[in-house]
């Protein structure tokens, strides 16, 4: 059980902190690793002996959300490795000719070639949004791969089949900005005003966390990569069937159409305060985790888990470190 002062006390640590103090310690190295399709790249902490944690952000995010997760796992021992994602940051795609996809598939086979890349048979992932989507991907696909899955947001895989039946009013209130992005106003809107529109969503998808300007400006400078905008809209609007995907991902959406379990031990984050999912979004996810599981509900925090309760996630992904083999 989390304490509501606890995560109130941690909140207010990371609203008004200028910058975390490992970030500030220059302890994470910026690297890059080549994929089939990707230049990525990735911030490496921790011993290169350290068993390997990858920590995945989400849209609108980037690794900044992880700066305050990171020194527990360090002193624990891992090795920690948080990529940023295709269109965030200085990943950059290889080829021009490469589809700017932002589709599952995609989300999921950058993480397993980066894991390929880098050597690691086996890691711990942990993920929120997009991130926890690549992770639970993997998991879910590869679970050779994976000792065990930290997923915010829980079971992230997408039911595209499902995309055309509505959901509750309420929800498909939440579910705007999606919308707006199946337009091509709503592509040129976010081409204009990026930085805007991506802080609107960090208010409205976590309400009750006081970010200052300083804070969301060193995650809206990943925002910048000049793959940004296509990515974003190949994936919210592939996600309901109205842009084809990548054909090489084909045989991945195959196998994620049909919504597989996720057998790996796992434990899902879910923030009460949540303004995009809902605290109730996780309610009824446990049938698709077939291993050890348990489902933690965090008061106060919203969408962005690991930068609002920062050791929620770290003392998940150590539980499972000390319960897996």
């Amino acid at each position: 059980m989390i304490d509501r002062r606890l995560v109130l006390g941690l909140m207010s640590a990371a609203a008004v902190a200028p910058e975390s103090a490992f970030s500030q310690q220059g302890n994470a190295v910026l690297e890059h690793a080549q994929t089939s399709t990707l230049d990525i790249a990735y911030e490496d902490s921790g011993p290169e002996a350290g068993f390997p944690v990858l920590l995945m952000h989400g849209f609108p995010y980037d690794p900044r959300c992880y700066d305050d997760v990171l020194p527990p796992l360090v002193a624990a021992g891992c090795r920690t490795i948080v990529p940023y994602l295709r269109g965030f940051g200085p990943t950059r795609f290889r080829s021009e000719q490469t589809p700017r996809s932002g589709q599952q598939a995609a989300l999921g086979r950058d993480l397993l070639e980066l894991m390929d890349a880098l050597g690691l048979p086996r890691a711990v992932l942990a993920g929120f949004d997009w991130g926890g989507r690549a992770a639970c991907v993997v998991a879910a696909l590869w679970p050779a791969r994976v000792r065990g899955l930290v997923t915010a947001n829980g079971y992230n895989i997408q039911n595209i089949a499902g995309s055309v039946v509505p959901g509750p009013p309420a929800q498909e209130h939440r579910l705007w900005y999606q919308y707006y992005f199946h337009t091509e106003r709503g592509r040129a809107g976010l081409q204009a005003n990026r930085r805007e529109f991506c802080k609107l969503l960090w208010r409205l998808w976590s309400p009750n966390w006081s970010f200052d300007d300083l804070t969301f400006e060193r995650s809206a400078k990943s925002f910048d990569n000049p793959d940004f905008v296509d990515v974003v809209i190949q994936s919210y609007r592939h996600r309901f069937g109205y842009a084809p995907g990548d054909p090489a991902l084909e045989p991945i959406e195959q196998q994620l159409a049909s919504r597989p379990p996720i057998t790996v031990p796992s434990i899902v984050l879910q923030g009460e305060g949540d303004g995009v999912a809902g605290a109730s979004a996780t309610d009824a996810q446990a049938r698709f985790f077939t291993g050890s599981y348990r489902r933690t509900l965090i008061p106060v925090i919203g969408h962005d888990v690991p930068q609002e309760a920062p050791m929620a996630v770290a003392d998940a992904v150590l539980e499972l470190m000390r319960t897996t083999t």
